[in-house]
């Protein structure tokens, strides 16, 4: 898909309109500008933003565009409006402009006959992987509506989530610049009150931090391209196979994060399974679309491997009994539901309790977050403040001496 810049004509106004568009072609570029009332003049291709640094960040929309987008189009589809015309009316009422222009490329490409979730996946930074799978499968059970309310959902814990971190680290990030001035402007200037003192020897504390406050000055340049490139690199070394596979598994097994995002993940498959099994989905592709929508390698691989023994006749519980990557509680509810003939049932009472546990995981996280930060800077200040109070003391002591 390429972005054209379109320069059309408002009808009711005559005045021309640039704007820009994504489609296939220039035929489709021009039938998009015609849908929302313009008449198009010129249009021309430009360099995709993808293929450019500032269009990586450009094409990108704020969390809460995409929930609202979300929860927006499943209420429209469950009150059985057609799929392009519930995008119509959503992408209409946006206020995200990168939403817009995304939205119209997608309305194109549905149009044209494409799936929702191969539209959706041609904007990763925008949809991502766990975004699109889940859509999938709700193409694929019937439940599009379904699936797009557990998105909104799933994105309002994420967003809250991040935002009570953020929330948590504001004080201690200020806190960290002042003592970042201290350490490379006043330190300094102890070390100039010293320079004049004959036979006052500066404590080891303080020619430690006194060498690190000259490395920041003069080699802060130095500094920045390391933390540049390092991040570089990080990044995709962590959008790697490799890398994902290491990450996730901090994310399951860490001291901290671990037991929340497992919840996390338990919610996500059990309230996925049990939406594709009321929709009549055979168990076997149950387990073969939550592995894709799951979003953590290990626990994809435990699922394919379960599906593997489920399809040599073992039953579910079992496949998942005493896995590492799942929670026992799981296997125990899912035993239960084959013994009653009512999985789909115990699956979405599992759904229930992770999500509550979630909630109360990230209250608790928020509460050790902020208070082990400030010790931890509390810490920090003691040693800037004590390399600091040392020298003066020695000059004080030699003055009353003399």
């Amino acid at each position: 898909m390429l972005t054209y810049k379109v320069i059309a004509r408002d009808p009711a106004t005559g005045k021309k309109v640039k704007s820009e568009v994504q489609a296939y072609d220039e035929m489709a570029a021009a039938k998009v500008a015609l849908k929302t009332g313009l008449i198009p003049i010129d249009i021309n291709p430009i360099k995709p933003d993808s293929e450019s640094t500032v269009g990586r960040f450009k094409n990108r929309i704020a969390a809460k565009d995409r929930i609202l987008f979300s929860r927006q189009l499943s209420t429209l589809i469950n009150a059985g409006l057609p799929l392009v015309q519930s995008l119509y009316s959503v992408i209409d009422q946006s206020s995200s402009k990168t939403l817009k222009t995304i939205g119209n490329a997608i309305i194109a490409d549905v149009e044209e006959g494409h799936t929702l979730s191969a539209s959706l996946a041609k904007y990763p930074r925008v949809f991502n992987h766990m975004y699109v799978n889940l859509v999938q499968a709700g193409e694929a059970s019937g439940t599009l509506d379904k699936s797009l309310e557990l998105l909104a959902i799933q994105q309002e814990k994420d967003a809250e989530i991040v935002r009570k971190v953020k929330s948590a680290l504001v004080i201690p990030i200020i806190v960290l610049i002042v003592l970042l001035g201290v350490l490379v402007k006043v330190l300094p200037r102890v070390e100039m009150l010293n320079a004049g003192s004959q036979g006052v020897k500066l404590p080891t504390l303080t020619l430690i931090l006194l060498d690190i406050s000259h490395a920041i000055s003069n080699y802060w340049w130095a500094f920045a391209v390391l933390v540049g490139l390092g991040g570089y690199f990080m990044g995709r070394w962590a959008r790697g196979e490799s890398g994902k596979r290491v990450i996730d598994g901090l994310k399951l097994h860490s001291w901290l994060l671990g037991p929340l995002y497992m919840r996390i993940y338990m919610a996500r498959f059990a309230r996925t399974a049990t939406t594709l099994i009321s929709s009549g989905v055979q168990l076997i592709n149950v387990l073969e679309i939550t592995s894709k929508v799951i979003n953590n390698v290990h626990i994809a691989q435990t699922l394919s491997l379960a599906r593997d023994k489920v399809r040599g006749g073992k039953p579910l519980s079992e496949a998942l009994k005493d896995d590492k990557n799942f929670l026992p509680l799981v296997a125990s509810m899912l035993k239960i539901g084959e013994q009653s003939g009512s999985m789909e049932k115990m699956l979405e009472k599992t759904a229930e309790y992770y999500e509550k546990e979630v909630d109360e995981q990230v209250k608790r996280i928020s509460a050790i977050i902020e208070p082990a930060l400030m010790v931890f800077l509390g810490l920090i200040a003691f040693i800037i403040v004590a390399a600091l109070l040392f020298p003066l003391y020695g000059l004080t002591g030699k003055t009353i001496i003399q």
